[in-house]
Formats: C-alpha cells, sequence, structure tokens
C-alpha cells in the first residue's frame, strides 16, 4: 500500500477500542481521521484530526474523508440502547464506507455462538444465540454479508471482553472496582476460561489487518488474546498490584458476583437487566482460535498479560502517580 493512501477513518474515536485504534494506526504511520461528536478527551497523536461531524452527517463525513482506505467502526451504543441503535448506526458506517470503497473493519464479540457454544470457537462455529443483543449481533454481522455483492468490502475481527486503554471494562467496574479497599470480585466460577482482549494488541492486529489493503467481499476473522480462568485473572492482578506496590498487607479478599440481586434490581434497573442477560459468559468456558488471522497477517505483537494488566492499572490511575483515562461513550 503506498504511503498517500493509508488513511484511515476512525468512527466512535472516544470510546475506549477507537481511542486504541487511533493510537495504533498512528503509531504504525497512518494519516488518522478520527471522528467523536466531543473533544477528544486525551490529546491525539500527530498524525490524527479531530472530526466532529456526526455520523449521521454521512454526507458531509463523506467529503471530509475522502480517500480514506479503512473505516474502523468504534461506535458502541450504551448497551440499553443496543435494540435502537445498533442496526441503524451500522448501517450508516456501512453506507459511508461503501461511498469511501474503503475496507468497514468492525470488532466482534462472543456472543453470537450463545450458551451453548463450544470451548473453542473458530471463523466456522454455527452462531446460536440465546440473548436480544446476540441475536442483534448476528444481525449486524449479517447485514454485512448482505451488502457485499453490492460493493462494500467489510471485516469482523472477533476478540473476548476487553480489558486497558482506561475506564469503562468489567476489570474497573466489577472486578477491581474495590482493589483500593483490599477486595476483588469475580462474576463466575474461578475455574472456568474466559477469552479477555488487551486493546493495543487487538488495534494492532486491525493496523496488521488494514495493510492488506485488498480485502474483497465479508469476512470474519478471530484475535486470540488471552484466555483465563478467573483464578488466573484474580492473580494477575494480585501480582501486577503487588508489582506496582498497592497490594493490601494481608492480600486481597476475593469475592463473588451477587447476580441474585442484580437480576431483581433489572426489574426497575434497565443496565442491570442487560448485564444480566449476558451471565451465561462467565459460567460457559470459551476461547477463541486465532490461527486465521495469524495465517492472513503473520506474527502479532503480543503484550504478555503481566505486562498488559500492570498497565490497565496504571491506566485507571490505581498506582500511585498515575492519572485514569476516562472513556466517554
Amino acid at each position: 500500500m503506498d504511503h498517500s493512501e493509508k488513511i484511515v477513518l476512525i468512527l466512535g474515536a472516544n470510546g475506549r477500542f477507537g481511542r486504541a485504534a487511533v493510537s495504533a494506526f498512528a503509531a504504525a504511520g497512518w494519516k488518522v481521521l478520527a471522528q467523536a461528536r466531543r473533544q477528544p478527551n486525551v490529546p491525539l497523536p500527530e498524525e490524527a484530526i479531530h472530526l466532529a461531524t456526526p455520523l449521521a452527517a454521512t454526507g458531509k463525513l463523506a467529503d471530509q474523508v475522502a480517500g480514506a482506505s479503512a473505516v474502523v467502526y468504534a461506535v458502541n451504543p450504551r448497551y440499553t440502547d443496543w435494540r435502537e441503535l445498533a442496526l441503524p448506526l451500522l448501517k450508516l458506517g456501512m453506507d459511508l464506507a461503501q461511498h469511501l470503497d474503503a475496507l468497514l473493519m468492525l470488532p466482534g464479540n462472543v456472543y453470537n455462538f450463545g450458551a451453548g457454544m463450544p470451548p473453542v470457537l473458530d471463523e466456522h462455529t454455527p452462531e446460536h444465540p440465546t440473548t436480544v443483543k446476540g441475536r442483534i449481533r448476528c444481525e449486524m454481522e449479517a447485514a454485512l454479508a448482505r451488502r457485499a455483492p453490492a460493493g462494500l468490502r467489510s471485516v469482523v475481527i472477533r476478540a473476548g471482553d476487553f480489558f486497558g486503554c482506561g475506564r469503562g471494562s468489567w476489570i474497573d467496574l466489577v472486578i477491581a472496582r474495590s482493589l483500593a479497599r483490599g477486595k476483588l470480585i469475580y462474576p463466575g466460577p474461578r475455574d472456568v476460561p474466559h477469552a479477555w482482549a488487551y486493546l493495543p494488541d487487538l488495534a494492532r492486529a486491525f493496523v496488521a489487518v488494514a495493510e492488506q489493503g485488498d480485502r474483497q467481499g465479508f469476512s470474519r476473522l478471530q484475535f486470540t488474546g488471552h484466555t483465563l480462568t478467573g483464578a488466573q485473572l484474580l492473580d494477575g492482578i494480585d501480582a501486577a498490584a503487588t508489582d506496582c506496590g498497592i497490594q493490601p498487607a494481608r492480600g486481597f479478599k476475593r469475592g463473588a458476583m451477587p447476580w441474585g440481586i442484580l437480576r431483581l434490581g433489572g426489574l426497575v434497573v434497565p443496565m442491570w437487566r442487560e448485564v444480566t442477560e449476558m451471565a451465561y459468559l462467565w459460567r460457559v468456558p470459551h476461547a477463541l482460535d486465532g490461527r486465521a488471522l495469524l495465517r492472513c497477517v503473520g506474527p502479532l505483537q503480543e503484550t504478555p498479560f503481566p505486562a498488559a494488566m500492570r498497565q490497565t492499572l496504571i491506566d485507571l490511575a490505581l498506582v500511585p502517580g498515575s492519572e485514569a483515562s476516562a472513556d466517554i461513550p
């Protein structure tokens, strides 16, 4: 790909994945057009330009981003707004990417496979969603596939639960929320493997796929990330906290998620209802087979889990002298 063609549009650049994508593409020498309704809450790299034009103003935005060869769709409505907004917003992104003849890149997740999913997931695993959000995810990917014969080029890169790059993940919202008080909470059985994706690594995988520059039609790839049991994750947080000098003298107490209370509260608190719908993800073992991605792009830079978790705690301002990186929906 010629350097003059290396222009990427990041839709939703103020979210955690959007910010990670901005940094990764800029570091790889791309000119980055960072679309976000609000001014970025952290300084953009020199190679990045902020665009405040809303996604709904598709025509105006298309004029501003002419020449972009890749569009990273980092837009993610609030959990409680998925039913109303997920598909309409994606359609706007599809229209824009097709107008630009750019590759539309969508971060996927494991919701598609439902509570009966096998322990190892690959690009050919049948989709049997058992939740509303799982069905929406399937519909989003099906919409991309249906548009392929009309010329839309798109790829879904599926990953586990995000962590890193600031607030807004299970790590800070639940698991390490009470870290300063010496307590860790895990949402499921501690012997069940669960898929995780460290955002800087995932963003670099997006860059590697975009660098190919010749993808056609619709395709799916998977990012392996880190597969950890609950015990391994908590041990990793404990070790990272110790390394940073913030472990309590008697070690961390470990507790469980009060799912029963959340289910009852979900009758009146919409967010709790949406969260409890996905509780099965903590009970059902799952890992992502990322060999197809590696065959496409070659070896990827992977941050060892201890280093990734240490940086995550720093990003969350849980380490003395560090400053939190806030997420803006």
